[in-house]
């Protein structure tokens, strides 16, 4: 019927027309009876192709459809992986944070509150907490999400851990199981008393049933985000489209290209230029020059990992030396351009839990530096420091290179090698066989103090290299303390073992710096999420 009433307003004005164009009789044959345009075309010429919604009587011409709007995005590097269970990895994230979804969301403040859970967790009983789930949401592919989407995303994860594939080991190691109560209701379970597993269902995405069994989820992205994956090239760009029948509505950035940018002066050259909106790690001696720039302290802690078990930084004398061999505050006022802020001998931000106030940053002294260096007899020889080259993290290159720069004049022969990315992650996560001194930039992605000391300061975790049983206890036992006052007081001695045994070089904790082209309207996160819903473009 609107087809009808508007032919016979077209024949009403234009009678000239009426002979040629004929009747108009639904069957679809005739020229003007084309399907409606899909979402996001953009011809709008045509009063025939706008609305082709119910007639209701008013002579008022249908609103257009809203014009697509494309956005792109320059990464420092490419994903290694598009499985959101199997990598660590910022590129990773950057992706998949639109296509897929978590029990439980934060806020841009970093306050955490219900996602795909329709309400905050219940704890039933030390190791069980119950997730009642909303209603109606489904997967790109169709399948609803439900109970049986979360217990496959619980087993899954699981799965990976056990047969050491995966290198989410700190965020999920105390995941034991996952139960369907009823189609909405959930129970999880932890191995132990486990006060983090609220922040672990902020970090957890949730995959559809058919895909638990799944060896690798790359070449199958399906989430229930506001974005679905419409292209991956491998070295040149993902491409996301917007999500017409997202739950939250959909969102007003209808595409988004990701494009994989190593160098920090060629995305610069790209924001001016125009090929790109927003590019991460943004240089600050270029913050004056950009259209737009957009800053938040993060949660971003340049580090070094010194291997206390082996090698010559097995000696702590040694490890305290490369610690005062480091000027701290050149390397935040100078390199950084005043964008990062000293670290006071821990990974965690005064805002986590766990922050030990008591500690302060190991003084810049090259001459008492020097002088351990010279008694514990090991001047002249060689140490490995290992970073990586891609642009991953900001300024990371420059910032191993001048720590490496202070070790040499402290009387080492530093072995400084900057890998690519993929290389520089099994070096980063080989457990048998570890660099004197590694690089990291530790997020803390779930805003809690057991994501990095169990990735990083516990024995066998993934990116740890020392074997302190007393330092590992502390950890597990304030993993499992669900009292507030008494998990702060069990990681604050925690770090500060970790400080006196010098078991890294802490350095600074370095701002987000964003370029955003003149046309982007954007906040960053306290998490450092990159989600495009929460974007918007003129």
């Amino acid at each position: 019927m609107p087809r009808k009433f508007r032919w016979l307003m077209l024949l009403l004005v234009f009678a000239l027309f009426a002979a040629s164009c004929g009747n108009d009789d639904d069957s679809g044959a005739g020229g003007g009876d084309e399907a409606p345009a899909p979402s996001g075309d953009t011809d709008t010429g045509s009063d025939d192709g706008a609305d082709d919604g119910a007639d209701d009587g008013s002579d008022d011409p249908p609103a257009p459809a809203p014009e697509p709007v494309s956005i792109t995005i320059a990464l420092g590097s490419e994903p290694t992986s598009l499985d959101p269970h199997l990598v660590d990895d910022g590129g990773e994230r950057a992706v998949n944070d639109n296509v897929y979804e978590t029990l439980l969301a934060r806020t841009p403040n970093g306050d955490l509150i219900p996602g795909l859970a329709a309400d905050m967790p219940t704890r039933l009983d030390d190791t069980t907490w119950q997730f009642t789930l909303r209603d109606g949401i489904t997967f790109h592919n169709g399948e609803p999400f439900n109970a049986d989407s979360v217990v496959a995303s619980v087993h899954r994860i699981s799965r990976l851990i056990d047969e050491g594939v995966t290198d989410n080991d700190g965020f999920f190691a105390s995941l034991s199981g996952a139960e369907a109560v009823d189609e909405l209701t959930v129970n999880i379970t932890t191995e132990a008393p486990d006060g983090v597993l609220p922040s672990r269902m902020y970090w957890l995405k949730m995959i559809p049933a058919s895909a638990e069994d799944a060896a690798d989820l790359s070449d199958s992205v399906i989430g229930t985000g506001p974005y679905q994956l419409t292209d991956w090239t491998r070295g040149e760009s993902v491409t996301l489209a917007a999500n017409p029948d997202y739950w939250d509505g959909a969102p007003s950035i209808t595409d988004v290209e990701y494009r994989f940018v190593t160098e920090s002066g060629s995305r610069f050259a790209g924001l001016l230029s125009g090929d790109y909106d927003l590019i991460t790690n943004l240089n600050p001696e270029d913050v004056p020059q950009a259209p737009q720039a957009a800053t938040a302290q993060g949660q971003e802690h340049p580090v070094l990992i010194l291997d206390a078990d082996e090698g010559i930084t097995a000696d702590r004398n040694v490890r305290v030396a490369l610690n005062l061999a480091v000027d701290k505050e050149a390397i935040a006022n100078s390199l950084f351009s005043g964008f990062a802020v000293i670290d006071a001998g821990q990974l965690l931000s005064p805002s986590i839990l766990g922050h030990n106030p008591n500690i302060e940053a190991y003084p810049y002294d090259p001459e008492q530096a020097a002088q351990l260096i010279e008694d514990a007899g090991v001047a002249g020889e060689t140490i490995t420091l290992v970073g990586e080259s891609s642009g991953r993290w900001l300024l990371d290159a420059e910032l191993v290179q001048a720590v490496a720069g202070y070790w040499q004049e402290a009387g080492l022969d530093v072995d400084l090698q900057l890998p690519e990315f993929g290389e520089y992650l099994d070096v980063l996560f080989d457990r048998e066989s570890r660099a004197d001194a590694i690089f990291v930039s530790s997020s803390n992605d779930i805003l809690d103090a057991d994501r990095q000391l169990s990735t990083y300061y516990q024995a066998g975790g993934i990116g740890s290299s020392n074997s302190n049983e007393q330092l590992s206890g502390l950890i597990d036992e304030a993993r499992a303390e669900v009292d507030a006052d008494a998990r702060e007081a069990l990681y604050q001695e925690a770090v500060q073992i970790a400080y006196d045994e010098a078991y890294f070089v802490w350095l600074i904790n370095n701002e987000d710096i964003y370029g955003l082209s003149e046309r982007m309207s954007w906040s960053p996160r306290v998490d450092s999420k990159l989600l495009i819903k929460e974007m918007s473009a003129g």
